[in-house]
């Protein structure tokens, strides 16, 4: 039997008072696209969070293909192949594309510091590499003609292609994707979604999402989890959640059925008159 990608067990995080993350269990198969839904302040971040290394959970353990992660720092997590983007875009501005990916790359890169002065034989297979690879992600994400661009130049949607080409550099086994259609146009949102779909079935890779997009989530997700005030409501395939009623209520208020009713009613009496 396959061991889970990651699985979360009774993750809780609190913030003095507050409880943003509460006992969550989670488990991401293989060669799966999971997304994580949820109003605003359910938690999503939160939990992509812990799971990064970014927040150390008050209770819980995170397995990450079985072997426990919860503490270790961001670059171990990344070292072991978890990557991931962010929901606001943290690119090096000043830096160019290419410059951006190959930064990516650094947690494998083996070089001694003595080496990268002496720029011995190592040191430039390694930068070769490095620079093959970049192009290779570049060219992938559609790119290749804004290597040379600084990254604030770049439009809104091939900065986000950029960021994710950045979190690919590193080789993850699971990719966290922190709302990749946020602020994107139609054409772009769409050609987002091939992109997530390919890495799945070509790339085979591994991602969790956030999406606050429902087209996104119920086109491209195997299984989704739904989060409401830092617990988990409702988790299971894009056909289930659609039709489940505690999710309905955490996205619409208490009381939508009651709502739906009287809109039901004010539908047929106007047809009637």
């Amino acid at each position: 039997m396959k061991l889970p990608v990651i699985e979360t067990q009774n993750v809780t995080m609190s913030f003095g008072g507050l409880t943003a993350v509460d006992r969550v269990d989670l488990v991401v198969p293989e060669q799966s696209i999971s997304s994580i839904i949820g109003p605003n302040g359910a938690g999503k971040t939160t939990l992509f969070n812990c799971v990064s290394g970014f927040y150390v959970p008050n209770d819980g353990e995170i397995n990450f293909f079985g072997k426990k992660i919860k503490g270790l720092p961001t670059h171990k997590i990344c070292e072991l192949g978890i990557s991931r983007t962010y929901q606001n875009i943290r690119l090096f501005n000043k830096m160019t594309s290419l410059e951006n990916v190959l930064v990516g790359q650094h947690p494998r890169m083996n070089s001694m510091w003595v080496e990268s002065i002496l720029r011995n034989k190592h040191y430039r297979q390694q930068e070769s590499q490095a620079l093959q690879y970049a192009y290779e992600l570049l060219d992938f994400l559609g790119l290749s003609d804004l290597a040379d661009i600084p990254a604030f130049n770049l439009p809104y949607g091939a900065q986000r292609r950029l960021e994710i080409a950045r979190a690919l550099a590193s080789q993850p086994k699971l990719l966290l994707l922190d709302e990749p259609t946020a602020g994107m146009n139609q054409q772009e949102t769409a050609e987002m979604t091939s992109l997530i779909r390919i890495l799945r079935d070509e790339r085979k890779m591994t991602i969790l999402l956030i999406e606050h997009d429902m087209r996104v989530v119920m086109d491209i997700s195997d299984i989704i989890t739904v989060l409401d005030h830092g617990q988990k409501i409702a988790e299971g395939k894009p056909a289930e959640i659609q039709s489940d009623q505690r999710v309905i209520e955490a996205y619409l208020g208490p009381g939508v059925d009651e709502i739906t009713k009287k809109f039901k009613r004010k539908k047929t009496n106007n047809v009637r008159s």
